[in-house]
């Protein structure tokens, strides 16, 4: 019986996640499975990987196959590296407290890279955030200043038009002044 480490997908559509298990190469997908040894979520950044150490190691050495996708999630965790190490071990490349401190040294690496990218991550969401903002207040600015613009024209024209008015009733209060001393002078001018 072919023994397959595989991904069995879970989740709803368009936001999918797995779990990492071990099963007959013959079953289904979602199907029936020996036992399962972690959970794979891709849709965080960086992917959360939880995984059975020691369960997936003991299952790669009785010879279970990852498929490529599990061979990379195992790759990352450091699975496929302690198996390599174990097998020096074996071969009597090196002693077992050799392959430990290789693993150990590795493991420290990858956590620094790990950090590394989540700390690149966060200074880029908080660099965007600040663009975005500073992009936001120029836009402000600029309806600011077309708003103040708008208003400045809408009172330039409210000034015009009052002084339009007064002109006018000035104009109008002349005409009137005009008309009323015009029959004082014909009523003058029939008394003499």
């Amino acid at each position: 019986m072919p023994v397959k480490i595989r991904l069995s997908r879970h989740g709803k559509k368009g936001f999918a996640f797995y779990h990492i298990v071990v099963a007959d190469g013959r079953a289904p997908r979602d199907g029936k499975f020996i036992e399962k040894i972690g959970v794979y979520n891709p849709n965080t950044n960086p992917a959360t990987i939880d995984l059975s150490f020691d369960r997936a190691l003991d299952w790669l050495q009785k010879g279970a196959q990852p498929t490529d996708t599990c061979r990379a999630i195992l790759s990352y965790k450091g699975v496929m590296y302690k198996k390599h190490l174990l097998g020096g071990v074996a071969k009597g490349a090196f002693s077992a407290e050799e392959a430990e401190s290789r693993f150990a040294k590795w493991m420290e690496q990858k956590a620094a890279k790990i950090e590394a990218k989540a700390n690149k991550l966060g200074a880029d969401k908080t660099a965007a955030e600040k663009a975005r903002l500073a992009e936001e207040a120029k836009v402000n600015e600029e309806r600011a200043k077309a708003l103040a613009a708008k208003k400045a024209a809408a009172a330039e024209e409210a000034a015009k038009l009052a002084a339009e008015q007064a002109a006018e009733e000035a104009e109008a209060a002349a005409t009137e002044g005009v008309a009323e001393e015009a029959p004082e002078t014909k009523i003058a001018q029939e008394e003499a």
